[in-house]
């Protein structure tokens, strides 16, 4: 009787599986098999078998682990942009601080569900530069540059140059202090990103270098 039973009801499972296979996210898959077994073991054969396509099929979304993780890092982005809502009317000081606050707090909030994920990916990346310099460039220079544009401090050359290293820096350090905030408020982290970005805020928030030039020439004599 209880192999007759586990005949009858294998088959439904395999298909239940194969259904929710079918519908899985790439992305999520690759997360998630990440955290389980990091970055080195995973496989671009391992996320398709694991979402039931092929490798053509998945080919033709991703090229590689790396545009994987690009595609996340865009996802995070676009969370993080959601959640801050329009662009406020007024550029002072105290708002612009509280901006970039609410917008790296939000891109932590969109981590969240991967934590475990980002914290190996921060262990084992380094030891892929290819996959890191694709990161760095895809993913996490275009989100310091959204950050930036959500708080009215994008800009064109050495200014906003120097502004995303400032910004990435910052958030770089309280990435860190996150992974290892385990509190439900993640009030640590909140109270070391505050005291980050008003230690930095003149830098960020200062006009650049040629600005001043100009300004000084227009109100020269």
């Amino acid at each position: 009787m209880a192999k007759a039973a586990k005949r009858k009801t294998g088959p439904m499972e395999e298909k239940a599986a194969r259904t929710a296979a079918a519908g899985a996210d790439p992305i999520d898959v690759m997360m998630t098999l990440v955290a389980a077994e990091g970055w080195r073991a995973v496989t671009l054969a391992r996320i398709a078998v694991a979402c039931d396509m092929t490798l053509s099929e998945l080919y033709g979304r991703y090229r590689s682990k790396a545009d994987l993780l690009v595609a996340y890092a865009q996802r995070v982005d676009a969370a993080m942009l959601a959640a801050l809502g329009p662009v406020p009317e007024t550029a002072e000081e105290g708002v612009v601080k509280d901006r970039l606050f609410e917008a790296i707090m939000a891109r932590l909030d969109a981590l969240a569900p991967h934590k475990a994920a980002v914290r190996v990916l921060m262990r084992e990346l380094p030891a892929d530069p290819p996959a890191l310099a694709c990161f760095l460039y895809g993913g996490l220079r275009r989100g310091l540059d959204w950050a930036l544009a959500a708080a009215e401090l994008d800009a064109p050359g050495l200014s906003g140059f120097l502004r995303r290293q400032v910004l990435g820096a910052i958030y770089l350090d309280t990435l860190r202090v996150w992974l290892s905030d385990d509190g439900a408020d993640m009030a640590h982290t909140m109270a070391h990103l505050d005291k980050r970005l008003r230690q930095a805020n003149r830098c960020l928030t200062a006009p650049g270098f040629l600005s001043r030039v100009r300004r000084f020439s227009r109100n020269s004599p």
